[in-house]
């Protein structure tokens, strides 16, 4: 029974760290991420659910809504998907470089709003 109940309970504690993923990112140009700029530089992007939130450092920069997809194949590394049309560049996707996770973003709220 004990076995059982340990089994379970690190079954429980994987299924929780797997529901919210940390990612490190680096912006090599400013973009903006549904209507919210961004400047270049380092970034920890945490996925939590059906969100997204980018911190540089310690402040929490941007929260948004995000879409997260398991594509087919690992990806070799992480890239962002940037669309430069009218002179404005957007992230639309990010995906993450060692695995099969891709980031899609709509609709945002910028951080303390």
């Amino acid at each position: 029974m004990k076995k059982l109940l340990v089994v379970f309970a690190t079954l429980a504690l994987a299924l929780a760290s797997a529901a919210d993923k940390t990612y490190h990112i680096t912006l090599n140009q400013s973009a903006s991420v549904n209507g919210t700029q961004l400047k270049a530089g380092d970034y920890n992007l945490q996925v939590q659910g059906d969100k997204a939130i980018l911190k540089m450092g310690k402040k929490t920069v941007l929260e948004t809504a995000a879409k997260v997809e398991t594509a087919q194949r690992k990806f070799a590394s992480t890239s962002i998907a940037i669309d430069s049309s009218n002179n404005q560049p957007k992230i639309s996707e990010i995906r993450i470089g060692g695995t099969t996770t891709r980031i899609l973003f709509s609709g945002a709220t910028a951080a303390g709003q």
